[in-house]
């Protein structure tokens, strides 16, 4: 069973990017062409996640988009509530200025930060319990597929979260598939490649979790507009988590539009 009648989600991450200047441009540039060019919510979410310290303006920014964007965190503290924590932000604090939305697992926290899963699991527990919706990124890296474990690599990703989701609590969970061979490198999973990957991860889903054919799973890794459409199309693909692409307004409105009407 696919997750095609699942609504997609097109997620830009902007990373440690850009200037404050180019930040609120885009944001307009791309409330322009969402203006000229509509794409209906209830074909397609679209979230971006800038840096922390731009959360609430690009929030405030969006809000006067003729249709909702939701606003991301990049991160979060594997530290609850508040504190004398120095340098950290809560899921506590992030849902109290209205920012319900995290990523966690980034390839780039695991590999350059050491992210264990123990720490991540901490992340995912305190955001979960906060009513924040999760997206979760898993992904093998090019040696890792080179010797055939790549399935069992993001399967073991997905099973380390396992301990401390509550059942229902999956529904607030999004995954974000993204070969690491594949960030930020110009190479992209084939779509039959992507494809056969969001399958498996569908059926370890449905394994662990009564939700697991209704969860989106979007895929990361070099998302532009060129391969877009034949991503979109690709039955278990349910969006897009975009990197280098979010940055220009116009590759990234293309890219939400591709999924909205290929859904």
């Amino acid at each position: 069973m696919s997750g095609s009648t699942i609504t997609p989600w097109v997620v830009g991450n902007w990373k440690m990017n850009p200037m404050q200047a180019d930040a609120q441009q885009l944001i307009q540039d791309f409330k322009s062409l969402l203006q000229a060019h509509p794409i209906d919510e209830s074909s397609c979410y679209i979230g971006v996640a800038p840096i922390t310290l731009a959360l609430t303006t690009t929030q405030t920014a969006l809000s006067s988009a003729n249709r909702m964007v939701y606003t991301v965190a990049q991160d979060l503290s594997r530290i609850a509530a508040t504190g004398a924590y120095t340098g950290e932000v809560s899921a506590e604090l992030l849902k109290d200025s209205q920012i319900n939305f995290v990523l966690i697992g980034h390839s780039e926290r695991r590999e350059i930060f050491g992210e264990s899963a123990q720490v991540l699991n901490e992340k995912m527990k305190n955001a979960l319990n906060a009513g924040l919706t999760v997206i979760y990124c898993v992904g093998e890296s090019l040696e890792q597929r080179e010797s055939g474990q790549a399935e069992q690599v993001v399967l073991q990703q997905i099973c380390d979260i396992a301990t401390v989701v509550d059942s229902e609590q999956w529904q607030n969970i999004v995954i974000a598939y993204e070969p690491i061979w594949a960030i930020g490198t110009g190479k992209t999973a084939s779509p039959e490649d992507a494809q056969a990957m969001h399958a498996q991860i569908r059926e370890g889903l449905s394994q662990i979790t009564t939700y697991g054919q209704s969860m989106a799973i979007l895929y990361g890794g070099s998302v532009k507009p060129e391969n877009a459409v034949e991503l979109a199309a690709c039955p278990d693909i349910n969006g897009a988590l975009v990197g280098g692409a979010s940055l220009n307004a116009e590759s990234f409105h293309k890219i939400a539009h591709a999924f909205a009407n290929t859904k």
